[in-house]
């Protein structure tokens, strides 16, 4: 079990996980936005510098031999912000609009686990080190957090329900999640992906909600502000997962 342990690349799945993941989408949709937007930049060139970003994070993450938070956690918000702007380019401006965009991410995220399953056997992340498993790994995690800025987008505009009905439908999905994990015998892996998910499009209804103007029920706050805040609340909480962690290794060791 501890060998399992050391060789897995991905953090364990608690609490904490689930507060870093939200926090990290959140400062995607704020921190994609302050480049294409507050720097002018466009979502192409935005998309262009983030995906040269994930490319190195991603790639430094896989020839590492030992799970490292900090490295982690940067792959999951480079994938977080490439997300924001990718999906921005090609809702907007490839004029494909939210649903086509929401429709066409869906269908290679499903094609992603599909093919996942059919190689491995399994979509689990109980044991994420071998190549093609990291591979299989961020390729998925790559395409669910693009389709959650799709749905979040859409859910908030196209739906009409603003970002605050929008984090309130996505945040009760979520607690259907947590129900299900707790209180029937639904697929752990299934839920964790479900999870996994609805959290991206959480953070995006979130992220707009914080930056947005308030004419269009924002809060109309920094991007540049609310995107340096949420990046100290993610490494206090890494720190803190990271000593956790630490405490149990030690205990399970005497």
């Amino acid at each position: 079990m501890m060998t399992e342990h050391a060789l897995n690349k991905v953090p364990e799945v608690t609490l904490i996980f689930w507060i870093i993941k939200i926090a990290a989408t959140t400062l995607g949709e704020t921190g994609g936005d302050a480049v294409s937007m507050s720097m002018n930049l466009g979502y192409l060139i935005s998309t262009i510098i983030f995906a040269a970003i994930f490319l190195v994070s991603v790639v430094t993450q896989i020839k590492a031999k030992h799970f490292h938070p900090f490295l982690y956690w940067t792959t999951i918000i480079a994938t977080t912000t490439v997300g924001t702007t990718l999906a921005d380019f090609v809702d907007r401006s490839l004029g494909i609009g939210y649903s086509g965009g929401t429709s066409i991410l869906f269908f290679l995220l499903i094609s992603s686990l599909a093919i996942w399953y059919w190689s491995n056997g399994t979509v689990s992340v109980n044991n994420v080190s071998s190549f093609k498993t990291e591979a299989f790994y961020w390729i998925t995690i790559m395409f669910s957090q693009t389709l959650g800025t799709a749905l979040g987008d859409w859910t908030a505009d196209t739906a009409g329900l603003g970002y605050e009905g929008g984090a309130m439908i996505f945040s009760a999905l979520l607690g259907l999640v947590v129900a299900a994990y707790y209180g029937t015998n639904v697929s752990k892996t299934l839920l964790f992906w479900t999870a996994f998910i609805l959290t991206r499009p959480l953070g995006a209804v979130l992220g707009d909600f914080l930056d947005k103007p308030i004419e269009n029920g924002g809060l109309a706050l920094s991007r540049y502000s609310a995107s340096v805040i949420l990046i100290i609340f993610i490494i206090i909480c890494i720190q803190i997962s990271h000593h956790q962690s630490g405490k149990v290794l030690k205990i399970k060791t005497k």
